[in-house]
């Protein structure tokens, strides 16, 4: 059965370990029959949550204008949404922890995004894999707060 799939990329490097292994998915979902659409974070503009809870008010998911407002449906109709990104000071990239944030919306706003299949691709250059539960364990908490199903993780060390 064909898939929406959503991929949200956290690195501004397009030749950086993280493109690539997101490069590597795409083409193994589309070759599946799988439709993605791909946001890379890191080359648009989206600024944090403001907790105004104006949300869907002005018919878009935020009131403040920036490209989460294109992001927002694309995830209301996915079936399953894949983050892909490096570890960055053992954390989430400021750029997909700005998309988590604004999901605010969706729940504000009376948005069903319960039921989504959810995956992560994650990258580090410590050899240590534990430097990827900064990574691992909030992404995690995030599909288990959506109620989403946690369908895969790939956390590549080194």
């Amino acid at each position: 059965m064909s898939k929406k799939i959503v991929v949200i990329t956290g690195s501004p490097r397009k030749k950086g370990n993280s493109f690539a292994m997101t490069d590597s998915f795409i083409q193994a979902a589309e070759a599946k029959g799988h439709t993605v659409t791909r946001f890379d974070a890191a080359m648009m503009k989206i600024g944090g949550c403001h907790a105004c809870e104006t949300c869907f008010k002005t018919g878009k998911a935020c009131s403040f204008d920036d490209d989460f407002n294109s992001i927002a449906p694309a995830i209301l109709e996915a079936d399953a949404i894949v983050f892909t990104m490096p570890v960055y000071w053992y954390s989430i990239p400021a750029q997909i922890k700005g998309i988590i944030d604004r999901l605010y919306s969706l729940v504000v706003g009376g948005k069903d995004i319960a039921g989504k299949e959810c995956a992560l691709i994650a990258c580090c250059e410590e050899e240590d894999l534990s430097v990827l539960d900064g990574v691992r364990i909030p992404m995690e908490r995030t599909a288990a707060l959506n109620k989403w199903k946690m369908v895969g993780e790939v956390l590549i060390p080194g």
